[in-house]
């Protein structure tokens, strides 16, 4: 049996794979397919050619794309500032989140209401392979509470000190891609690259190449983490993302 898992990737990660082209309701996305040691992968690169800002991309036809083409759980890649004190370099797993989004289209319901639970946001299943992934990589690993912001500018360090309240890594790409994918009922999990200490944590100003220049050092390793969580996901699935639906509707 087939896992087919479809993986977001945000900035500095690229993967080689065959071009196709998904229409969808919102749009039309060009993702590849490639495999990962075996299993057949759809890799989307969410800000698209000419790398859209996170307010301008098209989520809902990223998430329809990926269901439409019949993966049931999705792998998303997010650079993060820390406002924890991780290392640069390392990885958190995303087991919440919380959102400070204004302007982004964040579900497929415009005419009903449908409200799904966020107890859980990101799969129990997906978050642990991904956290045994990269223990089997080699990759310092955290969990921890993934804050969105609207940008596309970075981050105020007041800002930052009033988001440390609620969270530990922050970044602009997360929400609403963890809410559009429970409501197609996909399993969802988040490997974030800490790839800066956010704004206020150091006395330097923060300049947005530096993302690209931890990237382009961690992006083997991220590769090399995602091959190894996609082993570790069961092929059938035991939670209960694919019944997010259920009780959903009013």
């Amino acid at each position: 049996m087939e896992k087919k898992i479809a993986v977001i990737g945000g900035t500095g990660i690229e993967i080689e794979g065959e071009a196709i082209s998904i229409d969808t309701p919102y749009g039309k996305v060009r993702p590849r397919v490639t495999k990962f040691n075996g299993e057949k992968v759809l890799f989307i690169p969410r800000h698209g050619e000419g790398h859209l800002s996170p307010h301008r991309i098209n989520y809902r036809a990223l998430l329809w794309a990926a269901k439409k083409w019949g993966a049931v759980r999705v792998i998303s890649t997010n650079t993060v500032g820390t406002m924890s004190w991780h290392p640069v370099g390392s990885f958190v797993v995303p087991h919440d989140f919380v959102e400070f989004t204004k302007s982004r289209p964040q579900t497929f319901f415009e005419e009903e209401a449908v409200h799904v639970d966020m107890t859980s946001p990101y799969c129990a299943e997906a978050r642990r392979a991904l956290t045994e992934g990269a223990k089997v990589a080699g990759a310092e690993v955290y969990e921890g509470v993934y804050v969105c912001t609207e940008g596309p500018h970075l981050e105020s360090p007041a800002s930052i000190r009033m988001l440390r309240q609620f969270g530990d890594v922050v970044s602009m790409t997360g929400y609403p891609e963890v809410v559009l994918a429970r409501e197609l009922e996909l399993c969802y999990a988040s490997i974030c690259i800490v790839t800066n200490p956010a704004a206020g944590m150091r006395k330097e100003a923060m300049a947005a190449t530096e993302i690209v220049d931890q990237m382009a050092k961690s992006a083997d390793l991220l590769t090399e983490i995602i091959k190894a969580a996609i082993s570790k996901i069961p092929e059938e699935r035991r939670c209960l993302c694919g019944s997010a639906l259920a009780e959903a509707k009013l």
